[in-house]
């Protein structure tokens, strides 16, 4: 039983919204994944599992829909519109991501359906919104991140700005803001008895999620540029921030200002004590490290970090880290994470059943822990249609007959 247990989600959305249904499947919900008949697009996006095409194999699509079941039902057809309409009645949320006036055009928007449904939340997730002079507007996730501010800090100086990842960042971050505002409904309809439309503009959750590029100028008026480090209204200096060591890379850069002494004075003398510092660093006046501070100096000031990480791997900074109290961290491969004694004490990871795989797939369990009902992956990915006849026939009533004749006519 989880907080959400009581609760039943229809989930008709698409890439862009898969991660909002995960995130109430694992607190509990039922959800009710509906595929057109065939499947759903998102099936093809890989990677896929052992490098195997197969839309019944892709990793993204496992990744994306756990704890939810498995339907598919073509809306556009008027059977089809009857079943969902039906379908919706026993539901408390409806997730969808069609482009703003889709469901309009079939009869099912949320004007239509809340007639039928007073209490249902109903959770839209598009590019821009449902309002506004971009809401017609096409976006991809690297339009959304891009056109939401997220993209234009990442990168070399000297080339175009690049995205943060392979998979679509901007669509995680908007599945999670619905997530967020289906459980704000669901507390406004605890004391109202209503429910509402929640409108997530994906550009909009990016936006919600650039404090990281914005706290430069909220703490000093400093504009952060492309992969330079501002420290000063008319300097601008390179500052090393990924370094490689034996195993992979860490995470240091020399400080200025106020932490200049607090975090770089450290690494220096446990360089010292391994012989591993030159005279330049060890007699540095760490108290005039920022504005002044010539590319130059930073250059000869690197020199020796650079040998001194090479000379360790991962482990044995991270530890000494700890030990001398200096700013230095692991860069963790994937491979690190599922090794990882803090992940593994927390049990973070879980392994699901893929009878059909004939294995058990490892995944990121609960994103919180609950003394009560803890988060937790309660089913695989569901198959396409995997759920039919469970819901069709055992939830609805539909005959063995009926079922077939719809799957004949292409509704089901």
């Amino acid at each position: 039983m989880g907080v959400l247990s009581p609760y039943r989600v229809i989930d008709l959305a698409g890439e862009r919204g898969l991660f909002c249904g995960k995130i109430l499947g694992d607190l509990g919900a039922d959800v009710i994944k509906i595929e057109p008949p065939g499947g759903d697009v998102a099936r093809r996006i890989g990677p896929f599992y052992q490098e195997s095409y197969d839309e019944e194999k892709s990793l993204f699509w496992f990744a994306y829909n756990t704890s939810k079941r498995g339907i598919t039902l073509d809306i556009k057809t008027a059977d089809g519109k009857e079943i969902f309409k039906r379908l919706v009645k026993t539901a408390d949320f409806l997730i969808e991501s069609f482009d703003p006036g889709y469901l309009d055009r079939l009869g099912l928007s949320y004007t239509e359906l809340e007639k039928m449904h007073p209490g249902l939340i109903m959770v839209s997730i598009t590019p821009f919104g449902q309002t506004g002079p971009y809401k017609d507007w096409k976006a991809p996730d690297l339009v959304a991140w891009a056109m939401g501010g997220g993209m234009a800090p990442f990168g070399d100086p000297d080339r175009p700005p690049y995205h943060v990842s392979y998979h679509s960042q901007a669509y995680l971050c908007a599945g999670a803001d619905g997530a967020i505002g289906a459980l704000m409904a669901l507390a406004d309809r605890s004391l109202t008895g209503e429910g509402q439309q929640v409108d997530v503009s994906i550009q909009e959750a990016v936006v919600q999620n650039t404090e990281h590029i914005t706290s430069g100028w909220d703490l000093g008026k400093r504009i952060q540029k492309r992969g330079l480090e501002a420290t000063g209204a008319n300097v601008r200096q390179v500052l090393t921030r990924l370094w490689p060591c034996k195993d992979g890379y860490v995470s240091w850069f020399f400080w200025g200002g106020v932490m200049s002494v607090r975090t770089n004075v450290p690494l220096v003398k446990w360089m010292e004590s391994e012989g591993m510092s030159d005279a330049f660093l060890s007699n540095y006046n760490w108290e005039k490290f920022g504005n002044d501070t010539t590319q130059e100096e930073i250059h000869r000031l690197e020199a020796p970090v650079k040998k001194f990480f090479l000379s360790h791997t991962k482990k044995e900074l991270f530890e000494g880290a700890i030990r001398t109290n200096t700013q230095v961290y692991p860069v963790s491969t994937p491979a690190d994470m599922l090794a990882d004694e803090q992940l593994a004490a927390r049990k973070f990871w879980v392994e699901v059943e893929h009878p059909e795989l004939m294995t058990k797939l490892i995944y990121p369990g609960p994103f919180i822990t609950s003394n009560e009902a803890p988060p937790m992956v309660s089913r695989r990915a569901p198959l396409v249609g995997e759920h039919n006849l469970e819901i069709y026939e055992g939830e609805l009533g539909l005959s063995r007959q009926e079922i077939i004749a719809l799957t004949e006519a292409g509704v089901i």
